[in-house]
């Protein structure tokens, strides 16, 4: 298939291939909106998924957050979903491809707390679990991490190998970091860099995932078109992440953010799913996504009916 992912319709993502989904992505030019939602909250409209306002704002590829494998849940499906059919039954409600976090914890800093992100082994980036969830219909994995999971560059590089070595062929993978995900010495500047880009992609990265332009302090215009441009040369895409709560900001504020990571080369466009906890304001994915490709595309996708 040689089409732009802004023209895919439900049924041509349904089957579509890791290979031409990657194509479709980089033929969009820079203009897709990845909307990050968590299942295991009350969902903003109670019986509706975030999953699905997400789509209907736009969104274009969903990503499932804190979701555990072992015990698959998607607050507001409907009555009588299969656990083990969740993700497809997502799919066909929402027509988007639906990709899955998992957390690559280092086991040398892993420590228990109980906080709402604390860890489970149904979310660990493990072999198993990406084949688990390749199973459930995940198209994309991301490799990252949650506030205060202890998730390193390192342990990152090394979940990569073991996934990619076992499903590489059956999903995109995605790998980095939206913020330090409580390893402090990974902050700032410091949470990517071109060597963690160089070692991510040697070890089956598709797409690099970095901070946005003005979501994690020092993370810069400048600085963030530099990985980009390095990401590029090594053949992988971007994908640009607000994951510091900033999904929850004003309308201006995203357009602003939206703008600089059209101007460091951003190919995705993540959204986290905290405005305040379950996923961004509704209102901030329909305005990201009018600003870096206006009413038309958005509109489409908006409009675009699941049965087509």
């Amino acid at each position: 298939m040689h089409k732009r992912y802004l023209d895919c319709s439900a049924s041509e993502l349904l089957s579509i291939s890791k290979s031409d989904l990657l194509d479709a992505l980089r033929a969009s030019e820079g203009r897709i909106v990845v909307s990050e939602t968590i299942g295991a909250v009350q969902p903003l409209l109670h019986s509706v998924t975030n999953a699905e306002l997400a789509a209907s704002q736009g969104a274009d590829l969903l990503l499932l957050n804190m979701f555990d494998v072992d015990n698959p849940v998607i607050h507001g499906m409907p009555d009588g979903t299969e656990p083990a059919n969740i993700i497809h039954t997502l799919r066909y409600l929402t027509g988007r491809v639906i990709g899955v976090n998992l957390e690559a914890v280092d086991p040398a800093l892993q420590q228990e707390h109980r906080e709402f992100w604390s860890i489970r082994e149904g979310r660990l980036a493990t072999a198993e679990n990406a084949h688990k969830l390749v199973t459930m219909g995940a198209k994309f994995l991301v490799l990252t991490g949650n506030p205060g999971n202890r998730i390193t560059n390192r342990a990152i590089t090394s979940s990569l190998r073991a996934i990619h070595a076992a499903i590489g062929e059956k999903a995109v993978l995605i790998a980095g970091k939206m913020h330090a995900a409580g390893v402090l010495s990974e902050g700032g500047e410091s949470i990517l860099t071109q060597e963690d880009i160089a070692e991510f992609r040697a070890s089956g990265a598709d797409i690099i995932v970095l901070p946005a332009p003005g979501t994690v302090p020092g993370i810069t215009l400048e600085y963030a078109r530099e990985l980009i441009t390095s990401a590029h040369q090594s053949g992988a895409m971007t994908m640009t992440a607000i994951g510091t709560s900033q999904e929850g900001a004003s309308i201006e504020t995203i357009r602003h953010i939206a703008l600089m990571c059209k101007m460091v080369g951003a190919d995705l466009h993540h959204l986290g799913d905290t405005g305040y906890v379950g996923m961004a304001l509704p209102e901030n994915i329909f305005a990201y996504s009018v600003a870096i490709r206006g009413v038309r595309h958005t509109y489409a996708r908006m409009a675009r009916s699941v049965n087509r």
